[in-house]
């Protein structure tokens, strides 16, 4: 089993599947990772040996990537700084209304939370 930044690869997966598996990295990214490191990027994860795991790490560690905790880190602060300075996605963030400017008129159920009962007006 290949663990890479403390993440376990899916062992069924292609390596350039699996690599997709951490957070801040993509399929593009994955591909770039694989073709330095000269892995094949069908092989299975599981079918990796120790040599290869190590030079993915070193590639990883060597480009210095932003993957998992880094990457987090910095879009909450992205997000806290927009927030503080009150510009118009941090007042989205804060009101919990969609940030990229899709419609509330009838979705975006995912940032405001499970509809409210409105009661009918009395004429």
């Amino acid at each position: 089993m290949a663990r890479i930044k403390g993440i376990d690869l899916p062992n069924e997966k292609s390596i350039e599947i699996a690599l997709t598996s951490i957070h801040g990295i993509g399929r593009s990214l994955a591909n770039k990772i694989l073709k330095a490191c000269n892995i094949d990027k069908d092989k299975k994860a599981k079918d990796l040996t120790n040599d290869e795991v190590v030079a993915i790490r070193k590639e990883i560690d060597d480009k210095n990537y932003l993957i998992e905790g880094d990457l987090r880190r910095e879009v909450s602060l992205n997000i806290k700084t927009k927030m503080e300075i009150k510009c118009y996605q941090g007042l989205r963030h804060i009101k919990g209304l969609p940030v990229r400017g899709q419609n509330t008129r009838s979705n975006a159920r995912t940032r405001k939370g499970r509809g409210k009962t409105v009661a009918n007006k009395k004429k």
